[in-house]
């Protein structure tokens, strides 16, 4: 304190012992906060935003090179999405995040309702988010790319299912709902990089949404239901640790890719890819006509789709593979019946038959096997060796 410009001791120097606290100026301006930033507009525009260098064209799907069983799994994951999702093991730089990334791309764009954060279908209205339900009258309806949403290792609870708005509870007073990760990736695709080392909470949360296609959130005095139906997309080093059996069995397909060993197909993914470097306009351009067919045929196989019939006989077929090699549940037989006829759809056939079984059995049961302790052989080589024997039937 001071008296006429005169300071005075502060009472507890007086007594011999120095204050504890030094005193605070009063001219000091109060530290302000400044409101976290909302992410607004359109899913696509978010995403964009997210990703630094997203001006720049995907890598042509069309452009990969080898790797065909990675392709023919994420192209029948594109076709019937209930299949559940892609999961890819294998060495790093091989192509995986690039091929994702290739195949949003040239998807056929999709009708949103214009202004909803969650990218609502217009055609389906049985399950409104909470966006579509406090709309009233007519809804615009816009066409936006398929959105590719990427989960980072490190991402919190609040950035994967979402939190409250903190710009609108500071500056309005109001209790608002932030959407999260999973809310962007609605109708689109989430990718997963490393999804072997996620953190398990964020296991937990995937498996929750993934089984019931809705995102609940209960916290902070918020109860918030929206869709969050995605094509999980997960990809990872199997040297690095292993996955949850809980996730892993959430995945409809497991792919497996190495790095080519013979020297013509190392070479021309490296042309093409410095060439892509070099020139990502030009490059894409010459692959357009190439992407432009698969996206006619990705089309064509949805419409054919739902009235395609698996006969009687390639379901016992099956139903005979699940049961030689033991594989728990009845997911396997599911998911072999729906990636068969999605397969069948792609090639534009009218039966779904044996080939269809032999040809994507491994990627639909490897990861559903028990280990065997007297079986030495990998689980692609047990699922080979099964098809060959019951399928030969």
């Amino acid at each position: 304190m001071s008296v006429n410009g005169a300071s005075r001791p502060d009472p507890v120097e007086r007594r011999g012992v120095p204050a504890p606290f030094p005193r605070m100026q009063a001219a000091e301006p109060a530290i302000r906060l400044k409101p976290a930033r909302r992410l607004r507009g359109p899913v696509v525009r978010e995403q964009e935003e997210a990703r630094p260098g997203s001006d720049r064209p995907a890598f042509p799907f069309s452009a990969i090179v080898g790797q065909d069983e990675m392709r023919r799994a994420l192209l029948i994951a594109a076709v019937d999405p209930s299949i559940g999702g892609v999961l890819v093991f294998g060495d790093r730089g091989t192509g995986k995040s690039t091929a994702i990334r290739g195949l949003a791309a040239l998807l056929p764009p999709m009708e949103t309702v214009s202004g909803c954060p969650y990218s609502c279908d217009p055609g389906r209205a049985a399950e409104p988010c909470p966006h579509c339900a406090a709309q009233s009258g007519a809804r615009t309806v816009r066409s936006v790319p398929v959105p590719v949403v990427d989960l980072p290792l490190g991402a919190t609870e609040d950035r994967v299912v979402g939190a409250l708005d903190l710009e609108r509870a500071l500056t309005r007073g109001e209790k608002a709902f932030e959407p999260g990760l999973l809310a962007r990736a609605n109708r689109g695709f989430l990718y997963i990089d490393e999804v072997n080392l996620l953190d398990d909470h964020l296991v937990d949360l995937l498996l929750d949404v993934a089984a019931s296609g809705v995102n609940t959130v209960e916290r902070e005095g918020l109860s918030i239901r929206h869709p969050a139906r995605f094509v999980l997309v997960g990809s990872g080093n199997p040297e690095e640790g292993e996955l949850r059996p809980q996730l892993l069995d959430r995945f409809g397909l497991a792919v497996e890719v190495t790095t080519p060993t013979d020297l013509p197909t190392r070479i021309d993914v490296v042309r093409r890819r410095d060439a892509y470097e070099r020139d990502p306009a030009g490059f894409c351009a010459g692959y357009a006509k190439a992407d432009r067919a698969i996206r006619r045929t990705l089309t064509a196989a949805r419409a054919r789709l739902p009235g395609l019939a698996v006969p009687d006989a390639t379901l016992e077929a099956a139903a005979r593979l699940c049961l030689a090699l033991g594989t728990d549940g009845l997911r396997g037989e599911l998911t072999l019946m729906r990636t068969a006829r999605a397969l069948a759809a792609y090639e534009g056939v009218e039966t779904v038959g044996l080939d269809h079984l032999a040809r994507i059995a491994p990627s639909a049961l490897r990861h559903r096997l028990r280990r065997n302790p007297l079986d030495e052989s990998g689980s692609t080589a047990r699922v080979a060796r099964a098809v060959e024997e019951v399928l030969a039937r």
